[in-house]
This record gives C-alpha cells, sequence and structure tokens, in this order.
C-alpha cells in the first residue's frame, strides 16, 4: 500500500505480477504492486492454461475456481481445404498429471481472480501507478512518491523500465507476418468445445473454444500491414470452408510477433519477469505459462532471503534454471512458427497436405502423444545442471519435477509452500532423525506399482522444494544434512 517500504516491489499486474505478489504475500513477504493501466484489463487475450501450471496453483486454492469456469480442451481437429484431415487425442498423461489437458480460460478473468485472492491477503494492485525512474531499488513513481525496495521484480512488459534500468539488451527479432486474434460468438461445425487448427493455401486459422458451443478465439494471419485494421480485413475463405458463422466480435486486435530474450534475467536485487525477459510466439500456448514459472521460481526465493532462510546468492538460480528454459522455447516455437508461416509453393505443400497426415500417424503412438504433452504441458521442464540440484534415485534426479503419484496424493504436502522430505516406503531411521534435526516435515507413503513407474526408488530421499521440484534425491540420509549446510538453507 502507499507509504509501505516493501521488501518487494513488483512491477506490472499481468498475471505475471499477480501470481509472484500473491505467492509472496502466501509467504508473509511484504509487497507492493503497481501497474501504470488504469484499470485492470477487459480482454482475453492469453487463454491456455497448462497443466504444470494449474498444479503450481494448487497451494493457492486457485486450481478448482479455474476448472469449474474454464473449458478442458481434450483434442486438437487439423483441417485442410475445409476437410478434416486429422484429430489429436491430447489425453495421454492421466497418470502424469492430474490435469492431462490444456485449459481455455480467458485471461481477463484469470487477473480477476488473482487480484480478488490478492486482494484478501492484503495487497491492494496500485493502478494508475508508473515507475519513471529506477536507481538500484530505489523507485520513483508517477505520483511522486520514492520507494526503496529490498528487491525489484520486473513484470512489466516488452517495454520494460525495469529491463531499461538493469541494461539488458533484449536480442531478437520481429517477424513480418501480421497476425490477428478475435473472440467471436459463432456457429458451424468447429464450435464443439475442441481446437482446431485450419490450413488452406496461403490462409491458416486456430480456434480454442471460450466455451463449449458459442464462443471462440479466433487466430490467423492478415494479408497488410495497417494501424487500423478490423475484422472487415480477415480473410474470409477460410471461415467459409469451415462453415464458421460469426454473429458477434466480441473483441478484435492485429499484432506482430516477436521472439526476443533479454541478456540478463537480473543482477541480485532486480528481477526480470514474463514478457519482460521473453516473448516468442504463441505456438502452443506457453508465453503466459512461463510467466508463471518465473514467478513461483523466484518467488521462494525471495521470501528464503527476505527471512533469512537461505543466503542471497539463492537469488542466483532463478536466472540459472529460468534462461536456458527460456532460449528452448524461444527457439522451438521459432521453428514451429517459421513451418507454419513459410510462404512458398512448397511450404503450403507440405503444410497443407503433408503435415496433417504425417502428425495423424504419428500421434497413434502413445510414446509420441506422452511426448507432446509432457512438452506443451511444461511438466517436462527441470533443473537438473542448477546449483541446488543433487542426486539421483531411481528414474529421479534432483533438479526434476517432483512426479505426481495418483494412489499416494503426494502433491498435498506442497500446500504447506516450505522444503520438505519425502519417502515411497518405511523411512530408515537415520532419515528420521535427519529430518528432526533438520526440523523439516517428513512425508512417507506406501511403496507401489504405480510409485515404481512414476521413476520413485523404494526408500529413497526426495527433498522436495517449495515449488514442488526436486532438490536433493538420494538414498543417503547423511546427504541430506550436507545439502543443506552446502547451501545455507534453513527450514
Amino acid at each position: 500500500m502507499p507509504g509501505m517500504e516493501p521488501d518487494v516491489l513488483v512491477v506490472g499486474a499481468g498475471p505475471t505480477g499477480l501470481v509472484l505478489s500473491l505467492w509472496l504475500a502466501r509467504m508473509g513477504v511484504r509487497v507492493r504492486i503497481v501497474d501504470k493501466a488504469p484499470h485492470a484489463g477487459t480482454t482475453s487475450r492469453a487463454v491456455g492454461v497448462q497443466a504444470r501450471t494449474l498444479e503450481l496453483y494448487e497451494p493457492l486454492d486457485l486450481t478448482a475456481v479455474l476448472l469449474a469456469e474454464g473449458v478442458k480442451a481434450k483434442r486438437v481437429n487439423m483441417w485442410t481445404h475445409g476437410h478434416h484431415a486429422a484429430q489429436i487425442e491430447l489425453l495421454a498423461g492421466s497418470d502424469l498429471s492430474r490435469y492431462p489437458y490444456m485449459l481455455v480460460y480467458p485471461q481477463d478473468r484469470h487477473e480477476a481472480l488473482l487480484e480478488s485472492r490478492l486482494g484478501e491477503a492484503g495487497v491492494k494492485v496500485e493502478r494508475g501507478v508508473e515507475v519513471t525512474a529506477l536507481d538500484g531499488t530505489n523507485a520513483t513513481l508517477s505520483t511522486g512518491e520514492h520507494v526503496t525496495a529490498k528487491f525489484v521484480a520486473g513484470c512489466d512488459g516488452a517495454h520494460s523500465i525495469v529491463r531499461r534500468a538493469l541494461g539488458a539488451e533484449f536480442e531478437g527479432g520481429t517477424y513480418e507476418h501480421v497476425f490477428y486474434v478475435a473472440d467471436v460468438t459463432a456457429t458451424g461445425k468447429v464450435m464443439n468445445g475442441e481446437i482446431h487448427v485450419a490450413f488452406d493455401g496461403g490462409e491458416f486459422l486456430a480456434s480454442f473454444p471460450l466455451d463449449v458451443s458459442t464462443r471462440a478465439r479466433l487466430i490467423g494471419e492478415l494479408a497488410r500491414d495497417r494501424d487500423d485494421m478490423t475484422w472487415d480485413d480477415v480473410p474470409k475463405r477460410i471461415l467459409e470452408r469451415l462453415d464458421i458463422a460469426v454473429t458477434h466480435v466480441n473483441w478484435f486486435s492485429s499484432y506482430k510477433l516477436h521472439h526476443r530474450v533479454a541478456t540478463t534475467f537480473g543482477d541480485g536485487t532486480r528481477f526480470l519477469l514474463g514478457d519482460a525477459a521473453h516473448i516468442h510466439s504463441p505456438v502452443g500456448g506457453q508465453g503466459m505459462n512461463t510467466g508463471i514459472g518465473d514467478a513461483i521460481n523466484l518467488a521462494w526465493k525471495l521470501a528464503a532471503v527476505v527471512h533469512g532462510r537461505a543466503g542471497a546468492d539463492i537469488l542466483a538460480s532463478y536466472a540459472e534454471e529460468r534462461v536456458p528454459f527460456a532460449r528452448r522455447l524461444v527457439a522451438t516455437t521459432d521453428r514451429v512458427f517459421e513451418l507454419l508461416a513459410a510462404d512458398g509453393t512448397m511450404a503450403k505443400i507440405v503444410r497443407d497436405d503433408v503435415l496433417p497426415h504425417v502428425l495423424s500417424a504419428l500421434f497413434h503412438f502413445d510414446a509420441a502423444r506422452r511426448f507432446a504433452f509432457r512438452t506443451v504441458s511444461q511438466i517436462e521442464i527441470e533443473y537438473r545442471h542448477s546449483p541446488l540440484s543433487q542426486g539421483k534415485a531411481g528414474r529421479v534426479h534432483g533438479g526434476d519435477r517432483l512426479p505426481w503419484v495418483e494412489s499416494a496424493d503426494n502433491f498435498a504436502p506442497l500446500r504447506s509452500l516450505d522444503w520438505q522430505v519425502h519417502v515411497f516406503g518405511e523411512p530408515p531411521q537415520d532419515l528420521r532423525d535427519a529430518c528432526a534435526e533438520l526440523r523439516v516435515a517428513l512425508h512417507h507413503f506406501a511403496w507401489s506399482d504405480t510409485a515404481h513407474d512414476a521413476g520413485f526408488a523404494e526408500h529413497a530421499a526426495y527433498f522436495v522444494r517449495p515449488d514442488g521440484y526436486v532438490g536433493l534425491a538420494t538414498r543417503e540420509s547423511r546427504e541430506l544434512l550436507a545439502y543443506w549446510d552446502a547451501r545455507r538453507i534453513r527450514p
């Protein structure tokens, strides 16, 4: 709130900044969050919520609300020249995550939910308030107020003032193609609660369900580039081929896509997250989810330092863990986007007549479906090369997302947002003694075939971080104490 000297000043109140603030508030950190926009967003913008985000939302009691109000997209249909060419089932990870699908949930409603929960935690978003200057962690606000925080988090998008203050370059470029996004009310055979992707010569269309029968998000390419583009400029042939009859356009915008990654994600007291740190093609619905992942990765580390439970050097692991993923994501979405948007006769033949059939054949194999789900859902993200990651037991490495075992409900203890030890099988006495000495919670679960299939080793110890990633995987209880001492972390 105004007048308060915060532990963390969060600049930008999109999903990334809101999640960061909410997680910090939940962990007892004093937060101020400002946004230069005079009011909250009123358009849907990003709509895809991935499985990993839904998992990370469980401790904040957000997941059930999203599931109740969103649309579970379980299939992707591919169309060429108006004909249905392939259907890809997304339900390939029912043993990997409780959420084996993409949830479609508009960003304006998403942000409203986050802001409401943040208000319940005693933090109000200060809207119409811009950071006009930033010297270290001393911020000058457009209200004339000067704020000194321990840390500053730049969640302020592509034109981030925090990034400029850091002197970070935003390396990458801009695609020449111009796209549109429209939220529409419509009728037709594709208005069925599923995702549809259509190719027709030089035209492209993607449709995401905003409900199961009448509302959809449409994304396509525009032939021209003007500032005053409207729905009337949208090519209609591909819509007609799919029998999509638009009765009302609720929102329309045109844009060019960028692919950029900041040269640094922070300097120890100031950090970049979300679109301030990386922007890329929307292929796969990764952008908003990646920003939320940034927020949760950084939040528990900031809280540990603020509360004196870890040394400040732990904050370096934020960039060490998130930069490699951001670079891989930009490179991957670049390659997919270039395939989808390529010009030329051969490119159109491959995209229209070859790709759908190849994907259809490929996705008959369970291994291909599981690989796609693990990648798009972001449950595949791992930090094995992080300084916070150590060891291996079974197929689980330090740095891996804690595998989910439905029969054990082993994600339930993660609600504590604290370090904890998980064991499948009976914990040995020396492990019990080590956990008691560290004052860290020990959770043990019955050994089972499903635990084995998930990759766990019987009786091994998995030291789990507040964000649900494994820090240490070991069969030796004494390694638990050594891990803790080496990293100067306290529970």
